[in-house]
């Protein structure tokens, strides 16, 4: 990775920036000034943030949202009966994005590794993730995959009418997605 990469903890300061950067690498609406509040609050636990940043001579290139163990509720779409650790015990790896331009110079996996040092410290065992297949060339479940998270389960649409995300737009599928979402663990 280059050494001009700073990889910090998220602030304040950063949300303008990670909101535009989501929404154009993952469609409009992924995110907005509520929703990353929401998520800033819950990686945090024992002093500790679990959400990185990444700049690039001064810019944004990428960021990292995670949340603590025990600061999440789990979904119809988690399988915690096929997990190998009990889900007290997992942080949830939210979102991992990286802009186009800062693809392939190691930041995605910088960021993780930041996230994993941090929900060890937080208490952490395991991280579980709901990873997007239709990635440009399945990156998204191949880096993962490359980190050592395993395979769980797939599910497909689980972002089409998601009340977490009310007025996404898929950049694939539009308003109506059916990308399929790669449930994967990864063991501390």
């Amino acid at each position: 990775m280059s050494s001009q990469v700073e990889i910090r903890p998220l602030a304040q300061e950063d949300f303008e920036r990670v909101i535009a950067l989501g929404n154009l690498v993952h469609g409009d609406g992924y995110l907005d000034e509520q929703m990353l509040s929401e998520m800033q609050h819950k990686a945090l636990k024992s002093g500790l943030n679990a959400n990185f940043v990444a700049y690039l001579e001064g810019e944004l290139v990428g960021f990292r949202l995670t949340y603590a163990p025990g600061n999440w509720t789990l979904d119809r779409w988690c399988s915690p009966a096929l997990w190998p650790v009990a889900p007290e015990h997992c942080c949830y790896f939210k979102c991992n994005t990286v802009a186009e331009e800062a693809r392939g110079l190691g930041i995605g996996k910088a960021l993780l590794e930041s996230s994993i040092e941090t929900c060890k410290a937080q208490g952490a065992l395991a991280g579980v993730s709901h990873l997007w297949k239709q990635s440009p060339d399945n990156s998204a479940v191949g880096y993962f995959t490359k980190a050592g998270g395993k395979l769980i389960k797939e599910h497909p649409e689980r972002w089409n009418n998601n009340p977490d995300h009310p007025d996404y737009v898929c950049v694939l599928c539009g308003s109506e997605c059916h990308c399929v979402a790669c449930e994967m663990i990864l063991t501390f």
